[in-house]
């Protein structure tokens, strides 16, 4: 007979504000150090390290790179068990914050997944657009329209999408996702990042 999904009590999720506030402490390194190394504002260590926000995967690996540490040492939970079953409810997406009008941004991305992949949903209102310069080189970027039309520009390309349509393209040159449709469109982007560039 097969266990019941609750069988065997769930790990901790890691707590990468703490793991970093212990880490910088032990190294007997200030949040104003750490900044200068990183390059992360000392404003957004502070909210990090008290647990006020989700840092995304290219702001985890400054912070272990200005710690001098692996990244997986920031992201250490209650078990060391390789989580291959993760479900993330609706009330633990996390929004996030853009200076887009026009725009809400959630974060589908459980830390647990944390390598070279970064999930979201993307709901734009009637004219509202995400205008975002380069990533790093050979990051990529799959974008599926659930509903309404967007246009999307990397360097000199362009194409418009509607529902249900799938783009791949390399966003490591800026780039924009305009909705075109006379309502609300909503849209699921995976970004992937190229891990030896991520390490440069």
């Amino acid at each position: 007979m097969s266990a019941t999904p609750h069988s065997q009590p769930p790990s901790q999720p890691p707590l990468i504000g703490s793991n970093i506030r212990e880490i910088r402490k032990q190294g007997g390194l200030t949040l104003d150090v750490l900044a200068e190394r990183s390059g992360v504002s000392k404003a957004m260590l502070s909210q990090i390290e008290a647990e006020k926000v989700n840092p995304t995967v290219a702001t985890v690996w400054k912070i272990a790179q200005g710690l001098g540490v692996e990244i997986n040492r920031l992201l250490q939970g209650g078990s060391d068990a390789v989580r291959k079953f993760h479900v993330t409810t609706r009330d633990d997406i996390v929004a996030l914050d853009t200076d887009e009008e026009g725009l809400h941004i959630s974060v589908l991305t459980p830390f647990q997944l944390v390598e070279d992949l970064e999930m979201y949903l993307l709901t734009f209102a009637e004219g509202g657009a995400l205008r975002s310069r380069a990533h790093f080189p050979r990051t990529e970027e799959f974008l599926t329209v659930i509903r309404g039309s967007i246009r999307v520009r990397a360097g000199d390309r362009d194409a418009t999408l509607g529902e249900g349509d799938f783009i791949r393209y390399q966003c490591d040159v800026d780039h924009d996702i305009e909705n075109v449709a006379p309502g609300e469109s909503l849209v699921h982007m995976v970004v992937r990042f190229h891990k030896r560039s991520l390490a440069q």
